[in-house]
């Protein structure tokens, strides 16, 4: 039988996956002869070419690559399945924002920036869901967990790293650009792109105050973000081989 192009495999590897293949995992399916790491990317790169024009995209995050709807058929897409999407909280999504821009945080830390209590709920929450957790602990009295977030967090908000949360400044042009009548649609939904704080401007009813702190707080802490989690990092160049013609 004829083998099929490298990028058609590859498509039909993304297709079946149920989540994304790093560029290892794809060597190892295709282990007669596997292909070089940069063969790999030059065959993604045409399939990315090939969806161009499609209803799906390749999308790189943190795990790796994966076929996805794009955004602007979600709309549809999302009739498929009868429960309504999962909503969340805005003391949920303070706690989200607050652990991605300032990790690793205790939950005391984000009550005292937060000024109210966080509730065991939305820690369990966060950790069922798989966007957190626990990477040590404070050495103070009592030794409280601190939180980070997890790959599995950067896949679903379509990040590659934390890098790639956008800044602050970004996000509070977006807040200031929201209408008012936006407050009681948007209360809590998820967005398909990381948007972690712009939902927390649309359900804020109580006032610009309030969120405007948050924003001043997340600005400061934005530049001391800790990117270098040894399970977020990419493969270092010793682990790869040598780029060869195949």
């Amino acid at each position: 039988m004829t083998r099929p192009p490298l990028e058609r495999i590859l498509e039909a590897l993304l297709q079946a996956s149920t989540k994304p293949l790093s560029l290892e995992r794809m060597r190892e399916l295709l282990d007669d002869p596997a292909p070089s790491l940069d063969t790999l990317r030059k065959a993604l790169s045409r399939l990315a070419d090939d969806c161009a024009e499609r209803s799906v995209e390749l999308r790189e995050v943190a795990s790796g690559w994966r076929l996805q709807v794009r955004d602007e058929h979600s709309p549809w897409v999302s009739r498929l399945w009868e429960e309504r999407p999962q909503r969340y909280s805005r003391a949920l999504l303070e706690t989200l924002s607050l652990i991605a821009y300032r990790q690793p945080i205790t939950r005391g830390e984000i009550e005292d920036v937060r000024g109210v209590a966080v509730s065991s709920q939305i820690i369990r929450t966060l950790l069922e869901r798989e966007w957190v957790r626990v990477v040590g602990h404070r050495e103070v009295p009592g030794r409280p967990a601190m939180y980070a977030t997890t790959r599995q967090f950067l896949d679903y908000f379509n990040l590659c790293g934390l890098a790639d949360l956008p800044p602050l400044a970004e996000l509070r042009e977006i807040s200031d650009d929201l209408p008012p009548a936006a407050a009681g649609e948007a209360a809590g939904e998820t967005a398909p792109e990381w948007m972690p704080v712009t939902p927390l401007a649309a359900t804020d009813q109580v006032g610009a105050g309030d969120f405007g702190a948050l924003l001043e707080e997340l600005n400061a802490m934005e530049t001391d973000l800790k990117t270098d989690f040894n399970d977020l990092l990419p493969p270092s160049v010793d682990d790869m081989e040598p780029d060869a013609d195949t």
